[in-house]
């Protein structure tokens, strides 16, 4: 293109959305002075700037800024190992998946935000990662995640039934049922058959309760069950635990039940979620659970965004030394390129696929920073080339970009095909590493060819 400037405006306008899109809703500055020997006195500066909002343009339940991982954010980590023993092989990774699907249920029942949720298969076993940024109960997480939630229904097999499930050995009866039944047999009633499940407050005492809502088959079946146990007992078991043992005054017909018990408000509402969310396909063990504090993640975030500024002054200064104001103008890409990075990471929270910035991503991200030099000294040097044998310097530019491409695309595409291996195959923060390495290539590609070229053929056109 021999009038770049078209490229040039497009370039200026993409910068400043980019730059209003990076800004942080409020602008922090605070600064303390030491003693200063002349006035006696100290320079203390504390102001907050109002930044970008982007609530005025946007609606949406996602919040808009840069997705923090667990070791920048804080929280719990937590990894669970899934019993197969009685799955099918075939099955198993279907299994894995509905186990996945529940915990995830659970989680936005609950209300945290932005959990990571992984599987992973290691040497035969199959394991699922969950990462809850800014939780802080450890005890808390693991009942919320791990905990199977099977709900069951038993009656005594006296009161015998074509539809009830064969009568269980004592292995696999719930804890304490023998106390209330001689022959405890298990009805075909189960957690399945419930639609909804809620907290309600018992009108009487004013304690919490779960109110359990059943589906039109379950409907059915509980009808039948109380129909058939009048005067009776009909047991409550959650997790192979008797958690209620009311007696029937009346056959219930109306689909609906409630749970009373020892309940506080924070494990009624905890056993609702698990109930609505579903029973796990497959028994969870704890292989591995941590909780990172806020602060250190806060200081893990400034270790590593002063790295990243000290690593980009060093290369600015490389690239001046070096190549002069060609190296000055590849440092403005960079800096442009750093702009665009960090604005794509930002918009991504609004998406499904938002981007997760942990501690190995932002060193896949300083890394990608380095290759994005890459790009223009190859660039530079096929430049030199061409002026040492005699062409023009916007000749020398034209040749100096066509010929260094070829590298340059290789190079970077060999880098993509590794970053793909990596999350393909790897897990959590290596997943990071490889998605903010792959964006910081292409953008780097963007930033050497488009930017770069278009600056240099502003200023050396004829």
């Amino acid at each position: 293109m021999k009038n770049p400037r078209i490229i040039f405006w497009f370039i200026i306008v993409l910068t400043i959305f980019a730059v209003f899109i990076d800004l942080p809703k409020v602008i922090d500055i605070s600064f303390d002075s030491p003693t200063l020997p002349v006035i006696n006195k100290k320079i203390s500066i504390h102001k907050k700037i109002l930044g970008f909002n982007p609530g005025l343009f946007l609606s949406g339940e996602r919040e808009f800024d840069f997705r923090k991982g667990l070791d920048l954010e804080g929280g719990v980590s937590i990894t669970l190992k899934a019993d197969m023993k009685g799955i099918a092989t075939q099955q198993r990774n279907s299994a894995l998946e509905s186990a996945k699907t529940v915990i995830e249920r659970r989680i936005n029942f609950f209300g945290v935000s932005e959990p990571v949720i992984q599987k992973a298969t290691v040497n035969g076993d199959y394991r699922i990662i969950v990462e809850l940024p800014g939780v802080t109960d450890v005890n808390q997480a693991i009942k919320l995640v791990g905990t199977t939630a099977q709900l069951s229904f038993w009656e005594d097999t006296a009161s015998s039934s074509a539809k009830a499930q064969p009568i269980a050995t004592s292995s696999a009866l719930p804890y304490g049922i023998t106390n209330i039944f001689q022959n405890p047999q298990k009805t075909d009633l189960t957690g399945s058959d419930l639609q909804e499940t809620a907290i309600s407050f018992d009108q009487n005492t004013g304690k919490p309760q779960v109110k359990l809502v059943f589906t039109g088959d379950g409907t059915k079946k509980f009808a039948e069950i109380t129909k058939r146990n009048v005067g009776k007992i009909v047991a409550i078991a959650l997790d192979n635990q008797i958690i209620e043992a009311p007696r029937v005054n009346e056959p219930i017909i109306n689909g609906s039940a409630v749970i009373t018990g020892s309940f506080t408000t924070e494990t009624a509402k905890a056993l609702s979620i698990q109930l609505n969310a579903g029973a796990l396909p497959v028994p969870l063990t704890i292989l591995e659970q941590h909780a990172v504090g806020a602060t250190l993640g806060t200081s893990s975030l400034q270790k590593s965004l002063f790295a990243g500024i000290l690593g980009f002054f060093v290369i600015v200064l490389f690239m001046v030394v070096l190549y002069g104001s060609l190296g000055l103008l590849a440092s403005i890409a960079l800096l442009l390129y750093t702009i665009f990075v960090l604005a794509i990471f930002k918009l991504s929270s609004l998406t499904p696929f938002g981007i997760t910035l942990t501690l190995a991503g932002i060193a896949g991200f300083i890394l990608s920073i380095g290759m994005a030099v890459d790009a223009n000294i190859l660039i530079f040097e096929r430049m030199k080339e061409e002026l040492r044998l005699g062409r023009k310097k916007d000749a020398a530019i034209e040749l100096g970009f066509t010929r260094a491409w070829s590298s340059i695309r290789d190079s970077n595409v060999s880098s993509l095909i590794t970053s793909g291996i990596l999350y393909k195959f790897g897990t959590g923060q290596v997943r990071g590493f490889a998605v903010t390495l792959a964006i910081g290539v292409l953008i780097s590609m963007f930033s050497a060819i488009l930017v770069t070229r278009t600056f240099l053929r502003l200023i050396y056109r004829k």
